[in-house]
């Protein structure tokens, strides 16, 4: 019995560590998928929250898997696992039965999984704490309380001090279709043997009090002004294999609103994109970027921002050249605000926060 408790102990530990250490990588993202499901249940007042959420909930997956595979306090953390494990259940149960959550962000974006992926592996956790739960006071803790202590408070400073380095510098493993080396246009491309999600167009109309639905084959025959519309809808017809292309909603677009991507992207020579979702703190880093532009013009590199804030980027950078983009693609494509990305027509050749101004300052100098 001793040895079944000690493996599950560890299975558990382990993957408590690994989803919180590879949420911890990239903090937002995970806050990002917390707003994602805020939004489908209509709690946008907590989306300011959600990064502290996403920061708390990752130190303690790493704490409390650590604390179960030595087994200190097993009657505290039993509960608190159980507790959270119900939650996670809860989540990807819902993301699996109503679909309209893509993924659950459990093990962020270095390994997505599946809604049914993700509700398997809860479930199958869900189980195992079950049973560590209810064994919980016959596991003794296989250090001194002293060390236990130490080991635990050195986890959740270890595990803090790697978020908030995270937050200022990037992810330390880049997950994401716009890392370093990728090309943007090769991952705008939809994979071959992708088959789409077939839908059909189902219209809401009232007459005589009932409220009527067909679509836009089987229209009534005495379709007439006195169906009163009263909404549309559209009904998944055939569900697709999921294959789709890594980046979807990339584009860009000209201050006056015209489609600029591919010239952009198409660009023989060498340029910098500056990735800046808003203009809320660009007092903390204009004075580094018309440095870094004042390096590019002396090498006739184009350099541009590429925002969401595009009216008070040109206000506060004037004579820069300002291209649009859609906020979430940028905080998507950039966890800083800003983040330099070094490009050679699509490709990505370097991709740094502003914070590393050093670092910014010498690939600019290395351009060609």
């Amino acid at each position: 019995m001793k040895t079944f408790l000690l493996i599950i102990r560890w299975v558990v530990g382990l993957l408590f560590i690994f989803s919180g250490l590879i949420k911890a990588n990239d903090p937002s993202g995970l806050s990002y998928k917390m707003q994602e499901f805020f939004e489908v249940w209509g709690w946008n007042f907590l989306n300011d929250y959600t990064l502290a959420f996403a920061l708390l909930m990752n130190v303690f997956e790493v704490l409390a898997g650590v604390a179960v595979i030595i087994g200190w306090r097993m009657r505290l953390f039993s509960w608190l696992l159980l507790l959270l494990i119900i939650f996670f259940t809860f989540l990807t149960g819902y993301a699996l039965f109503s679909g309209k959550i893509k993924t659950c962000g459990c093990f962020g974006d270095c390994l997505p999984l599946t809604p049914a992926q993700s509700f398997g592996k809860d479930i199958f956790l869900l189980v195992m704490i079950l049973i560590l739960f209810a064994a919980s006071k016959k596991i003794k803790s296989s250090v001194k309380p002293f060390a236990a202590v130490f080991l635990l408070i050195l986890v959740t400073a270890a595990t803090s001090v790697g978020q908030w380095y995270v937050l200022q510098h990037l992810p330390i493993v880049d997950c994401l279709p716009y890392k370093k080396g990728n090309n943007i246009l090769e991952q705008m491309k939809t994979p071959a043997g992708a088959v789409p999600d077939s839908f059909s167009i189902v219209f809401i109309y009232k007459k005589a009090g009932k409220q009527i639905e067909f679509d836009q084959m089987h229209f009534p025959a005495d379709f007439d002004s006195t169906f009163e519309y009263v909404d549309r809808k559209d009904k998944l017809v055939k569900k697709g294999n999921g294959l789709q292309a890594k980046i979807v909603d990339f584009s860009l677009q000209t201050l006056s609103g015209n489609d600029t991507t591919a010239a952009v992207l198409s660009q023989t020579g060498p340029y910098i994109m500056v990735l800046a979702k808003d203009m809320d703190q660009v007092e903390k880093w204009s004075g580094g970027f018309e440095t870094i532009a004042r390096q590019a013009q002396q090498k006739n590199i184009p350099i541009l921002i590429v925002t969401a804030d595009a009216d008070k980027a040109v206000s506060k950078l004037p004579n820069t050249t300002i291209v649009k983009c859609d906020a979430t693609v940028l905080k998507t494509a950039a966890r800083v605000t800003p983040t330099y990305f070094f490009m050679k027509g699509a490709e990505v050749l370097n991709k740094i926060s502003y914070v590393d101004f050093q670092k910014v300052l010498d690939a600019a100098n290395n351009l060609k």
